[in-house]
């Protein structure tokens, strides 16, 4: 059984030293000192392959797009711009046309205004022409009427004073006479 037992203790032996013998020293392979120097190759490598890769292809990419976004407001900004000179423009074209009607409207009204008070004084003298010349009239007729009348109060009063003596004396007295009784009064 020793046999046995020590021909097991061999080949178990074997076997741990068999998977032992590949890491000769037993540490990680990156932190081993012999392989820095390919380990530092391959990244020298790698970081060229990156940096050729990224500076030709993905920064290409996206410069094209941070250069397009930034031309885009650019653009957007330029045409902001324009349209508030055209509405500003537009603001002092309405503001010049809303004080020109100011001033034409209120000429317009001046002018009404004129307009009017002229015919209101032409009707006004018109009228007191036509006023003017009724009353030269009327007072035409009054005078007219005044001395139609006149004349009538003389010839009524000598009527009257004749039939007043007669009644009083009973005596028909002379036209002359009373004539000259009614002139005399009718002076004063």
């Amino acid at each position: 059984m020793a046999e046995s037992h020590g021909g097991a203790k061999g080949p178990a032996a074997g076997a741990h030293t068999g998977a032992d013998g590949g890491h000769h020293g037993g540490g990680f392979p990156p932190f081993e000192s012999s392989n820095y120097a390919s380990q530092l190759v391959s990244l020298a490598i790698f970081f060229v392959l990156l940096y050729v890769i990224v500076s030709k292809l993905a920064l290409p990419k996206v410069g094209g797009a941070i250069e397009a976004r930034q031309n885009k407001i650019e653009g957007d900004l330029a045409e902001v711009q324009k349209l508030k000179d055209q509405s500003e423009a537009a603001l002092k074209a309405y503001e010049s046309e809303l004080a020109s009607a100011r001033t034409r409207a209120q000429a317009i009204g001046n002018e009404s205004r004129d307009k009017a008070n002229a015919q209101a004084d032409a009707e006004r003298k018109t009228l007191e022409e036509q006023l003017a010349a009724k009353l030269a009239g009327a007072e035409k007729t009054i005078a007219s009427t005044r001395a139609t009348a006149m004349s009538n109060v003389r010839g009524i009063a000598a009527d009257a004073a004749g039939q007043i003596v007669q009644q009083l004396t009973g005596v028909v007295p002379d036209a002359a006479s009373v004539g000259a009784a009614v002139d005399a009064s009718m002076k004063g």
